[in-house]
């Protein structure tokens, strides 16, 4: 076996694999003698089959198996022992030679090899980090305050159709009649919509109801018939007003309070704007966090200075989705996959610098917490915590969900470390100045 390396940089080397006749004979006979142990061929006993019948049926297979095999053993070594920090897979390269696959033959092997950049920086107070806190404005409280008023509010009647508001009508045509349609009026079309703004009850409107409700589901809904026969109706209907139903924000009151937070938690005006000030002060938090990693990510993507065997990548990009993107959509994805590969690099690096590791109970806490998250969007804030733990197992069960839970497990910690060893630079700012940033 004859091995030449050919370092083109410090990322990329391309490899030449000369595998003799002799390098496989001996693995070729024994590969030959297992075909014929399990060989049934009809007229010879089982394993008896003579060998030169065995060749003739499965030598052609048994070569490309015991050649390739060699070359396999013969590649892994050659990235252990050169200590190679492989990126992907190895690649035949494009000038990789013709093979005649016949017993006896040599056989020549081209690799394109790229690995990943050797990462040395340090991490220490020298390394400066702003943290923006957000600053809490008499507008903010009044907006907040108006919103978890709204949260707890209630449908009422109202007189005029408003942009917000909801309608009970009967739809009629010649062909066909629905009572007592329930309408969001935010869910019909921004042509039609004026229409009916500012109508009341008893007031009729025609429009055409293909162009005002253009989600299929929901029209048939509406109408009350199955989808299938939305094409056979005539899609020009009067809505009769029956009622107009707004949706008014709940009073501040006591009642309200112990919706809110719980019966007796909050029992005055001011103790209210001290909640209110929590849930802004909590939501400017977690802006402020997201966006403390986004410059921690960029500050050390800058000092890293990470360089990447690019045309390799996109070359074994294409090659490991297996035509499903071709050249040029991997081209113009790049950058993206490039900056998340990067980051990748150095979490690693910190990773392991740091002595880091992802325990299972992050993963459960991880899981528990994205669960959690998803009933609450569906408004469901109070659900069982054996509930929540049975969802997260499920979570964990999936390898994408996994691996995307490890991925953000490990941007937390890497984050929360780097915190406490740079120079965090506090600064304070307004919510519109921070929304600028870039």
């Amino acid at each position: 076996m004859n091995i030449v390396k050919n370092q083109i940089d410090a990322l990329n080397y391309q490899v030449t694999f000369e595998i003799a006749a002799d390098d496989y004979a001996e693995a070729f006979k024994k590969r030959l003698s297992e075909y014929r142990r399990r060989a049934d061929i009809k007229g010879f006993r089982k394993g008896m089959a003579p060998l030169s019948l065995i060749q003739r049926l499965y030598g052609d297979q048994a070569l490309y198996e015991t050649v390739n095999n060699t070359l396999s053993d013969q590649l892994n070594n050659f990235i252990r022992d050169e200590k190679i920090r492989v990126v992907g897979e190895p690649l035949p390269s494009d000038d990789q030679p013709q093979l005649d696959w016949k017993p006896g033959n040599d056989f020549t092997f081209k690799f394109d090899i790229a690995q990943t950049p050797e990462l040395v920086f340090e991490v220490g107070k020298e390394d400066k980090i702003p943290y923006y806190e957000i600053n809490v404005t008499a507008d903010a409280k009044k907006a907040m305050k108006a919103q978890m008023l709204q949260q707890y509010g209630s449908l009422q009647e109202g007189e005029k159709v408003g942009e917000n508001d909801y309608i009970i009508a009967d739809i009629a045509n010649e062909g066909h009649r629905a009572e007592g349609v329930y309408v969001s009026v935010s869910n019909i079309a921004e042509a039609a919509r004026s229409l009916f703004i500012g109508k009341k009850a008893g007031d009729k409107v025609t429009v055409n109801v293909n162009e005002a409700f253009e989600n299929e589901t929901d029209r048939a809904s509406m109408l009350k018939v199955d989808k299938n026969r939305l094409a056979e109706l005539d899609p020009m209907f009067t809505f009769t007003i029956v009622n107009v139903k707004t949706f008014v924000a709940a009073e501040e009151n006591q009642e309200t309070y112990d919706k809110m937070f719980g019966e007796g938690t909050v029992t005055t005006p001011e103790q209210f704007e001290e909640k209110v000030v929590e849930r802004i002060k909590a939501g400017h938090t977690q802006d402020a966090n997201y966006r403390f990693g986004n410059d921690v990510r960029k500050y050390y993507m800058d000092k890293a200075a990470v360089e990447l065997p690019e045309a390799f990548l996109k070359r074994w990009l294409v090659h490991a989705n297996d035509g499903k993107y071709t050249a040029e959509q991997v081209e113009k994805e790049f950058p993206a996959f490039a900056e998340d590969f990067k980051w990748q690099l150095i979490r690693g690096y910190m990773m392991q610098k740091f002595g880091l590791k992802v325990e299972e109970q992050d993963l459960r806490e991880a899981a528990e917490s994205y669960v959690a998250y998803q009933y609450a969007m569906y408004g469901m804030g109070n659900v069982p915590e054996d509930m929540i733990k049975s969802s997260a197992r499920n979570v964990l069960e999936d390898e994408n969900q996994r691996r995307r839970l490890e991925e953000q497990v490990e941007d937390n910690k890497t984050i929360a470390r780097i915190r406490e060893e740079v120079t965090v630079q506090t600064k304070k700012i307004s919510e519109e100045k921070f929304r600028e940033l870039k």
